[in-house]
């Protein structure tokens, strides 16, 4: 019997895609963790996501990353909640929620950004 290695395409797993999310942030942001937290539900639901935290600690590195505000959520390098009319920087983050405007987006909210990467409709 002739045992042939298994060539995945890249970004895929043997139970199929898998994605990373970035938490970018900054340390003075006061939001970053209830953002953390809500991903975590998310990623205890779906084992083909894993999250990574990127600080951000320099207006300069800010610039260099594109980091428009804390906290920013990357789905593989691209923002699920793009804002291209914000400037690059340490400035904290206003989403709009079905309760109003707050610090973080909603774990629902989170999902549906997912979702919607997954489906190719951002």
């Amino acid at each position: 019997m002739t045992i042939t290695p298994l060539d995945l395409v890249p970004g895929c797993n043997v139970y199929g895609r898998w994605m990373e999310i970035t938490l970018q942030y900054f340390d003075g942001c006061p939001n970053w963790q209830t953002t953390e937290e809500r991903l975590a539900v998310i990623t205890a639901e779906r084992s083909d996501i894993t999250v990574s935290r990127q600080l951000i600690e320099t207006q300069a590195e800010a610039e260099t990353v594109d980091f428009r505000g804390s906290p920013t959520l990357l789905a593989d390098g691209v923002p699920l909640f793009p804002v291209p009319e914000a400037p690059p920087g340490l400035s904290c983050r206003v989403y709009l929620t079905p309760a109003g405007l707050a610090g973080s987006p909603t774990t629902e909210q989170i999902r549906d950004a997912i979702v919607n990467v997954e489906a190719g409709t951002r």
